[in-house]
């Protein structure tokens, strides 16, 4: 009798712990993570008074004299079966007038917070900051452990940008 019943609450106890299990290996209590454009923009260019689509990928970035500062894209619209731990992971990517990176960010997400801050302590979202947009294609950017999937997400993101970006420059006038 002790026996049936220790084997029928280890079946109750798998059942429930099987169900608080995050399914599809997705976290349970995802949480989307906004981020503003424009302040992804502004922490570059703090001078940025607006923003102009200028072709598929590019948006051109004035300052409050109508002149060109830099340049941004954007993988949100592009990217939407590329997906991190949870779900889509949208990166911008900042260049100056010369076409090295200023920034690439993380654009609203639904990645555990923890893990995004953990690669950006470590340097991630850096490592093609200061490059040209051809040197930033040929880097090989590590993963880092922990946060792998939504590392690979923001790897395939760029290399995105890079590669169809990188065949459609604006001009700078």
């Amino acid at each position: 009798m002790r026996k049936k019943l220790f084997l029928a609450l280890m079946l109750v106890s798998i059942v429930v712990f099987a169900q608080e299990k995050p399914r599809e290996g997705k976290e349970k209590n995802a949480v989307l993570h906004e981020v503003s454009n424009k302040d992804v923009v502004q922490s570059i260019y703090p001078d940025a008074a607006k923003v102009e689509k200028v072709n598929d990928y590019w948006y051109k970035v004035f300052d409050a004299q109508n002149q060109v500062v830099g340049f941004a894209m954007s993988s949100a619209t592009y990217c939407q079966n590329i997906k991190g731990y949870n779900d889509l992971t949208p990166v911008m990517i900042i260049t100056d007038k010369t076409w090295v990176i200023k920034k690439v960010a993380l654009l609203s997400n639904w990645e555990t917070p923890g893990y995004v801050r953990r690669l950006d302590r470590k340097g991630f979202f850096n490592s093609w900051v200061g490059k040209t947009l051809k040197e930033a294609k040929t880097l090989e950017v590590d993963a880092h452990t922990g946060a792998t999937y939504t590392a690979l997400a923001v790897v395939k993101n760029v290399e995105f940008l890079l590669n169809k970006g990188a065949k459609k420059l604006p001009k700078i006038k």
